[in-house]
């Protein structure tokens, strides 16, 4: 199933922005199978499909995004979907369609056992994760996942299970300097030339290290400056990606950049701000490696398959950044192998979709234990 379900997800074309088309046919897939389905509307970008499966005690939430990044060029590989081997070729093939088609095919399976057999289960595809994350954010604000206990989401983890993951904060900033005849620098505040000394220090400035999620980051995503004839350039502008660890907030960014700025003698009026955007910012969010759920899964996983799951931290955000610190439950990640996602010739492993949809099939039954349940519960 899970198989022919990622072939049919991939041939559909779904670039975040519109995915109308795949949204209806997961739906639709899931009411042939006697499922019932909420389509929930993102204005804009199709709608989230919310599926729930009831069972006893814990609810969990199964979560996985429909929506691909643009086609890139340098494809030798049919972008709709091409088999060679094991390997099944594709955009969106390992991000993500590869987990959510494991994930939908878990999903039917369980609607198949007794409901004292398992728990409460409530399957999620959302729209946008690639762009602002629209979907996700609309599931939290809605209320649709009030009283989960967890979520897994099956991004492409290398069959890692991924308890955590840094923040993001995306910076604006623009100095103002003061414009002045270009035969005579002196009068003038250069504003390209200040900032850019703020740019190059950016690998200098000391971040916070975290024992789980490592230390953060910068980096430069645009830069803007330029005269007005033969001009000192009054203004410039950068657009900045700063990933963050737990323990720095946005407080502690904006310090660091005028801090930075003060100590390099930078003239002028720095203004810094954050980059608008429709959703709220991405913190960081960790799962201990004690919770339960964790334990749980680690049970499974070594029954299944002869050895515990590595364990690992995201260096980037995502949808899971949402669930885990504003849904404010354990979020873990566990999803397929593949590669090259978004680029060219991007690819995931079938025999590793198969692996995982029967992780979570065998999860799931774990917790509709009595034994395992209540100790969840507690």
């Amino acid at each position: 199933m899970e198989v022919e379900l990622l072939k049919k997800l991939v041939s559909i074309p779904s670039h975040f922005g519109s995915e109308s088309q795949v949204s209806e046919f997961i739906g639709s897939y899931l009411e042939e199978h006697g499922l019932p389905v909420h389509y929930q509307e993102v204005e804009g970008f199709g709608s989230n499909i919310i599926s729930r499966l009831p069972g006893k005690k814990l609810t969990i939430v199964l979560n996985g995004h429909m929506d691909t990044v643009g086609l890139s060029s340098g494809w030798s590989r049919n972008p709709w979907g091409e088999l060679d081997g094991d390997r099944f070729y594709g955009l969106g093939s390992a991000d993500m369609k590869g987990g959510l088609a494991a994930l939908m095919a878990a999903f039917v399976e369980l609607s198949q056992l007794p409901r004292k057999k398992r728990p409460n289960v409530i399957f999620t595809a959302v729209v946008d994760e690639e762009g602002y994350s629209r979907g996700a954010w609309k599931l939290i604000e809605s209320g649709e996942l009030r009283g989960a206990d967890a979520v897994f989401v099956a991004e492409p983890t290398n069959e890692t299970m991924m308890l955590g993951a840094r923040g993001r904060f995306v910076v604006k900033l623009k100095l103002r300097g003061k414009k002045a005849h270009a035969a005579r620098p002196e009068n003038g505040i250069n504003a390209i030339e200040g900032l850019s000394k703020v740019l190059s220090y950016l690998p200098r400035i000391r971040k916070r290290k975290h024992r789980r999620l490592g230390t953060g980051s910068y980096c430069t995503l645009y830069f803007h400056g330029e005269a007005d004839g033969l001009s000192v350039p009054d203004e410039a502008e950068a657009i900045l990606d700063r990933h963050v660890v737990i323990g720095e907030d946005w407080e502690r960014v904006a310090s660091e950049l005028r801090n930075a700025a003060s100590k390099l003698g930078v003239r002028g009026e720095l203004e810094i701000g954050k980059f608008e955007r429709p959703t709220p910012e991405m913190p960081p969010y960790l799962v201990r490696e004690n919770n339960s759920f964790v334990s749980a899964f680690k049970r499974v996983y070594e029954s299944l398959w002869g050895q515990e799951p590595e364990i690992t931290y995201g260096q980037s955000v995502g949808d899971f950044n949402y669930f885990g610190a504003y849904l404010g439950v354990p979020t873990i990640v566990f999803g397929p192998k593949g590669a090259n996602w978004h680029s060219a010739d991007e690819w995931v492993s079938i025999s590793s979709v198969r692996k995982v949809k029967q992780t979570y099939v065998e999860f799931f039954k774990a917790l509709g234990t009595s034994k395992v349940n209540s100790r969840l519960r507690r």
